[in-house]
């Protein structure tokens, strides 16, 4: 390989944190047009994952890596939530056994985009060893990245949602594609919730059944910080929300709740 060649492939490799895939459009930024990259290919320096899509020779690159590719050098707005960004937060303990979403192999990820945001091909189609979902919704209305922050994972970052945000992502999800108990099961490890947030993210959602079921499930854990809350700013709709078919109705939320022993408890805000 030319001098050139090699010096141009050590600064792009001193660029490129390991552990993350590159697209062709980063790689071009860093002077590896596509004639450098099929030679960087060719000489086994670099390997493709698919169209666009490389990682280096030899590194173990897993879902979070390619995530990293569609924030930073895609600039997609997509972002690791719900149970995913609650376990990488460290509240994957609160699951039970058999229910959790590993983000290692055999388990799976949750990620949330913008409506209109499609994942590219080498990203969905690649073999990351996890059960990748992916959910576009505008949940939030004034600051679609309100809760949102950087996560570092070794040599780089991910933005995932914080716990205030992704328990209100797991129960929009709710009943379809996550279950009530684990949703209360959650909400019960959630001891430490920033009220201010919490405040600010209740007031932005756009979800009826999310407001009225993170108040249920909060009120039926009595957190300390319910008492900083107030839910006189916060709309919750008219009418009434079946969460289950056949639970029980509760009168003050107006929903329909499986029969499953969780009762909201007196609390400053359950007047």
């Amino acid at each position: 390989m030319a001098s050139e060649s090699r010096s141009k492939l050590n600064r792009l490799l001193r660029a490129w944190p390991q552990g993350t895939v590159a697209v062709s459009r980063w790689l071009e930024s860093q002077g590896a047009y596509q004639q450098l990259v099929h030679e960087y290919e060719k000489s086994g320096w670099i390997q493709r994952i698919g169209q666009g899509a490389y990682v280096r020779a030899g590194d173990t690159v897993e879902w979070s890596g390619g995530l990293h590719a569609l924030q930073e050098q895609m600039k997609l707005s997509v972002h690791a939530g719900a149970k995913t960004a609650l376990q990488m937060r460290g509240y994957a303990h609160f699951l039970p056994m058999g229910m959790g979403t590993g983000t290692g192999a055999g388990g799976s990820v949750s990620l949330f985009g913008a409506p209109g945001t499609r994942l590219p091909a080498w990203f969905r189609q690649h073999d990351w060893g996890v059960e990748l979902r992916y959910c576009t919704t505008k949940l939030f209305t004034d600051d679609p990245d309100a809760g949102l922050s950087k996560k570092e994972l070794g040599k780089f970052d991910v933005t995932v949602s914080a716990p205030e945000r992704a328990i209100m992502e797991v129960l929009y999800l709710v009943p379809a594609e996550e279950s009530f108990e684990e949703a209360a099961l959650l909400m019960e490890g959630l001891t430490t919730l920033r009220p201010r947030l919490v405040q600010s993210l209740l007031e932005q959602c756009r979800s009826v059944k999310v407001k009225r079921l993170f108040m249920f499930l909060a009120e039926s854990c009595n957190h300390a910080w319910l008492k900083k809350l107030d839910l006189s700013k916060v709309d919750f709709g008219k009418g009434k929300r079946m969460i289950v078919k056949g639970g029980r109705f509760d009168t003050k939320y107006n929903i329909t709740v499986p029969d499953s022993g969780f009762e909201r408890k007196a609390s400053a805000n359950s007047a």
